[in-house]
């Protein structure tokens, strides 16, 4: 049991990465960008390809951070500049990365066991919660710049931050570069990690990402960008926990995960959604009856 609990902690580390990306796009931009399912094989790709080919492995990791934001950018640009849907320019990357992915790797599977690694001086249950925290902190003072609060403000209402003299345009392409090299330096240190970096790997990670941030804000709330960070952060962590939890079931398999994703994000949906209106539920009725008992209190002080 402590075993897979440790794991689940290292995976949520790894996988917190990809939830500050898809925070980004999903919560500060408001735009629904599925690249992350090929941005995140992209990471895996090059550092896979470059750590096989000799290269030192925190400079491979440093050009799967790159790749990610050139994916990142290219969906802005689709969106801004070609006038296309935000949600057709993520698809139409997305499909287009599967394409470049094989043309990286050069086959499905690339093997990394025996390879210098990130991980090999260093266990990733040390390093992981330091590359997680230093990656936190400088969104969270990123995003108190003057270009952050117009990133922020962008998602919030392009046409008010457009009438200040703010380049939305600008803005947006910035973001998904920023999500998206996130994505792929996450797909990259789980690659080192695996042992190997996969053509599929980043099936699913959208959902993955989102059950991650849904799940953190559900539990410990978003009122600023330091808590909203940190929620994306720890919800990675208590999805992997939940699903370590459910795989514990004898009648789950391991093939169930999908699955199992796609319920833990429908009840991160709806309890808070459930939450509210049995809320606003108990204070229509607490004022309805303080209404009807209104006249009853007059009818006393007329009398006296």
């Amino acid at each position: 049991m402590t075993t897979q609990m440790l794991g689940a902690l290292e995976s949520g580390l790894l996988y917190a990465l990809m939830a500050l990306g898809v925070y980004i796009t999903f919560r500060i931009l408001d735009f629904p960008d599925l690249t992350v399912d090929g941005s995140f094989t992209t990471g895996g790709a090059i550092a896979a390809v470059m750590i096989s080919g000799g290269s030192s492995p925190w400079i491979a990791t440093l050009a799967a951070v790159l790749g990610g934001l050139v994916a990142g950018a290219v969906t802005g640009l689709l969106h801004t500049k070609g006038k296309i849907n935000g949600l057709l320019s993520g698809i139409l990357m997305m499909i287009a990365l599967y394409s470049i992915n094989m043309r990286i790797m050069g086959k499905p599977n690339i093997s990394l066991l025996g390879e210098n690694t990130v991980f090999n001086s260093i266990a990733p249950l040390i390093l992981m919660p330091i590359i997680v925290v230093i990656v936190k902190v400088l969104l969270d003072l990123f995003l108190r710049t003057d270009l952050g609060l117009a990133l922020r403000a962008t998602g919030d209402n392009q046409r008010m931050i457009r009438s200040f003299g703010t380049h939305t345009d600008n803005t947006i392409i910035l973001g998904l570069s920023i999500s998206n090299g996130l994505v792929a330096l996450s797909g990259a240190l789980i690659a080192q990690q695996s042992g190997f970096a996969d053509i599929s790997s980043g099936i699913g990670m959208i959902v993955i990402g989102l059950a991650s941030v849904i799940i953190g804000e559900a539990i410990f709330g978003a009122r600023t960008v330091f808590f909203a960070t940190l929620a994306a952060v720890l919800g990675s962590i208590v999805y992997r926990v939940v699903v370590a939890l459910a795989l514990r079931i004898d009648w789950l398999e391991p093939t169930d995960l999908k699955l199992i994703t796609a319920v833990i994000v429908v009840i991160a949906l709806v309890v808070p959604s459930a939450r509210r209106t049995w809320k606003q539920k108990s204070l229509a009725r607490i004022r309805s009856e303080e209404m009807i008992s209104m006249p009853d209190r007059k009818q006393v002080g007329g009398g006296l």
